[in-house]
């Protein structure tokens, strides 16, 4: 996400660290850059315009001037000031998602057609349910769209939680009411209520989310928004927050705009803290929106809290305490293990989530890399181990040319992918080998072998 305005905002606060004094113009001409660089990611012009003028007057008095390393100084005047725009001078209770209250605590999801409400209702539900083990029932009042109600229910079942079947012929007033009755009978802790959305703001739409929020008294009402509407995204936020007391926003979609202007300008214009941002499609992308650690980001600093939390999410622990031990103790590293690897890596989000969170530097490093096509080479490269006995699995060294066409065959890949992974599994062998003799040194060269042999995976970038 955000990848334009990362890469510029990256290069920029290099070009600041290397400053061991500050004029009034180099700081000018750095901050001319900044600019540019937020007006091309589409943020806000006022937006823009508001977060120049804090950073000059914060970068031309004496926190930045009179510092030892003004130009450190001044990429953390512009990251603290990164962090606001999105949200980080609020109180940090308005951040969270706030659910405190007598059963069921109400969730309105607001939002266009198309914005993704839907989708982000069941991985708010499906996120309610595995990390806060709430009991959850959700419920479609759009009667407007075809499938609408269908839609909600399929996810909402993927998701674990309760679909509250209504009839479209019924208001969507009546819908809503008869959804909050059932939750209160039937114990439930959230009633998730996924409202209607339309192609443009018009006055019935505004009345009738208005008369929902006036009936189910919401204690959370969410504005879900298309990150790349970019300048649109804002204007639909100010409409609606200016007719619901909005407590906070979902930007979805981040993961497919480049630019993510939206991201900056929404928190801003409306005052609201952006709570969540979806990414992809599966349920389980939506994360927690924090504002420094968003900034941290935009700067090419990654986020490597966030990473951490994924891989405490995603990674079976006793599986890879097992592996280490098995490694430790002299065992052989075969292709279970390669493909355990391959496994956790898909859990995680692919290779594309990893690299987001990590520093530019270390992103960088990688290569130009089309995220969505290493991840079909991940799905890929575990179709390929699949394809084979559990005895090749074990001792690869069996696999010879009449073996490698049947597993070409059986996982539908030319032989010379099967061979491709066979090198990158060697290259993780002898790695896994060097671990064992407590070879440091030598296991980073060879991580470095295996980023230049990346660069051969199928479908990935060649020289």
């Amino acid at each position: 996400m955000l990848e334009q305005l990362t890469e510029r905002l990256a290069r920029i606060a290099k070009q600041m660290r290397g400053q061991t004094r500050l004029t009034e113009a180099n700081t000018q001409d750095m901050l001319r850059e900044v600019r540019l660089a937020l007006l091309e990611a589409d943020v806000a012009l006022p937006v823009v315009r508001d977060f120049i003028a804090r950073v000059r007057e914060r970068a031309l008095g004496q926190d930045v001037l009179g510092s030892l390393t003004p130009g450190q100084a001044l990429v953390g005047v512009v990251h603290k000031e990164l962090a606001r725009l999105m949200g980080a001078d609020l109180p940090a209770a308005q951040r969270e998602l706030v659910l405190a209250v007598q059963p069921p605590a109400v969730v309105l999801l607001a939002g266009l057609q198309g914005a993704g409400k839907t989708t982000t209702c069941g991985k708010l539900a499906r996120m309610l349910i595995t990390e806060r083990k709430k009991k959850v029932l959700t419920v479609s009042t759009d009667v407007y769209r075809p499938a609408a109600i269908e839609q909600l229910r399929t996810v909402s079942g993927a998701a674990g939680a309760e679909f509250f079947a209504a009839d479209a012929s019924m208001s969507p007033l009546s819908i809503a009411r008869d959804a909050l009755v059932y939750a209160r009978r039937h114990y439930f802790d959230v009633l998730l209520v996924d409202s209607a959305g339309r192609t443009s703001i018009d006055e019935p739409m505004m009345q009738e989310i208005a008369q929902l929020h006036a009936e189910l008294a919401p204690v959370e009402t969410l504005f879900v928004v298309d990150a790349m509407l970019g300048q649109d995204a804002v204007n639909t936020a100010t409409a609606f927050a200016s007719r619901l007391p909005l407590t906070g926003i979902v930007l979805t979609k981040l993961d497919g705009d480049a630019r993510g202007g939206a991201a900056l300008s929404v928190s801003h214009a409306t005052g609201k803290p952006i709570k969540f941002a979806g990414v992809g499609e599966k349920l389980t992308g939506l994360e927690r929106l924090d504002p420094e650690r968003m900034a941290g980001r935009v700067l090419g600093m990654g986020d490597i809290v966030a990473l951490v939390e994924d891989v405490h999410k995603a990674i079976d622990v006793d599986a890879a305490e097992r592996l280490a031990h098995r490694i430790r103790s002299g065992a052989r590293f075969d292709l279970n293990d390669f493909r355990e690897q391959v496994i956790q890596m898909r859990r995680m989000g692919g290779v594309g989530n990893l690299l987001d969170k990590l520093p530019a530097q270390f992103a960088k490093a990688a290569g130009p890399l089309d995220s969505g096509q290493a991840d079909r080479q991940v799905r890929r490269l575990e179709g390929i181990i699949n394809s084979m006995t559990a005895q090749e699995r074990t001792r690869p060294e069996l696999i010879k040319a009449s073996r490698k066409r049947r597993i070409a065959a059986g996982s539908g890949v030319p032989v010379q992918e099967v061979n491709r992974l066979l090198a990158q599994f060697e290259q993780m062998q002898a790695m896994m080998k060097q671990m064992q003799k407590g070879g440091v040194g030598k296991m980073m060269r060879a991580l470095g072998a295996m980023s230049g042999a990346a660069r051969g995976l199928p479908g990935g970038p060649r020289k």
